[in-house]
This record gives structure tokens, sequence and C-alpha cells, in this order.
């Protein structure tokens, strides 16, 4: 017997306890899927453990948003195209999300985004990846960097990049 909960005939949403609450979008890679999940199991402990505190207890709130808005079970629906402003909260989120997950001294790949926002055609997206991620680079939100070192923006980059988090002082 499967512990998994019901699904609606459409398999959008899930049954639990008689609540109707968003599925995950079923097309993410397991690999990448299991590691946003485990983002989001950690940062719901997180609000768990910050009670009392204010502050601690808003940036967890935030990595809750940033993993579940990552899974497609918040935000823009993923079974219909994704506006352009949609598709950029998705992948917003989803370069937190993985940042997060990974700590703060990993990078990411920009096709790991891709294949999270827009599996199975997941190619398509990197434009938009890249285009969401220099906005995020020129804030100060994340830090654009090849072979381990950043890029800046308004540069013309060929080859590989991988996004990181911003260290302090930078």
């Amino acid at each position: 017997m499967s512990d998994a909960p019901d699904k609606t005939a459409d398999g959008h949403h899930i049954i639990v306890n008689g609540r109707k609450w968003r599925a995950t979008n079923p097309h993410i890679p397991a690999q990448l899927r299991t590691e946003l999940v485990g983002e989001l199991m950690s940062s719901r402990r997180a609000v768990k453990a910050a009670k009392g505190d204010n502050a601690a207890l808003g940036a967890a709130r935030s990595r809750v948003h940033r993993a579940k808005v990552a899974l497609g079970e918040r935000g823009p629906v993923w079974w219909q195209a994704p506006t352009e402003d949609g598709l950029a909260q998705r992948i917003e989120a989803t370069i937190r999300a993985l940042l997060d997950a990974r700590g703060d001294d990993a990078s990411i790949c920009p096709s790991d985004v891709a294949r999270i926002v827009a599996s199975p055609s997941w190619r398509e997206s990197l434009p938009h990846v890249r285009s969401t991620a220099e906005t995020m680079a020129d804030l100060g939100h994340i830090v654009i960097t090849q072979r381990g070192e950043p890029v800046s923006v308004g540069t013309k980059i060929k080859g590989p990049v991988r996004y990181a988090s911003p260290r302090p002082g930078t």
C-alpha cells in the first residue's frame, strides 16, 4: 500500500485530510526534486526553531516560500504556460532555493534551474534563466562565476557559468 496522498483526476492537486493542495510539478527531475524537498523540510524546521525570533522566523518563512514556488506548489501553476513575470518569479525562487539547499560555499548550474522550471523542454528556458540571473546579480542577490571567479554582468560571457550566493564584503 502506498503512503502517497490521493490526487485529483487531472493530477494537479493532492488531497490531504479532505483538503486540496497543489501538487509538486511532476516534471522536475527526481534528483533536483529531492534536493528541493530537502530544502523545504529544512526550512520548515527552521520556522519551528525560530519561535520568538521575528527576524529568523521571517527568513525561514521566506525559505519555505521559495522552495514551494520552485516545486510548483505556489506561484504560477506548473500545468499552464507561464507569463514572462511568472517564469522570472519561478526562476528567482529556484535559484535562491537551490543555493539555500547547497549552502554558502556552493554554486549551481543554470541548466539545473532550467530543468526545474521548464522540464521537459528546459533548453528553451535558458535565455530566461540567464536574464533573470543577470538581474539578480545586478541587484547583488547572487554572483555569476566562471571557473570559480566572479564575472561582470554586461560583459560578453563565453562558456559555462555558475551562480553562487554573494559572500559578505563583496
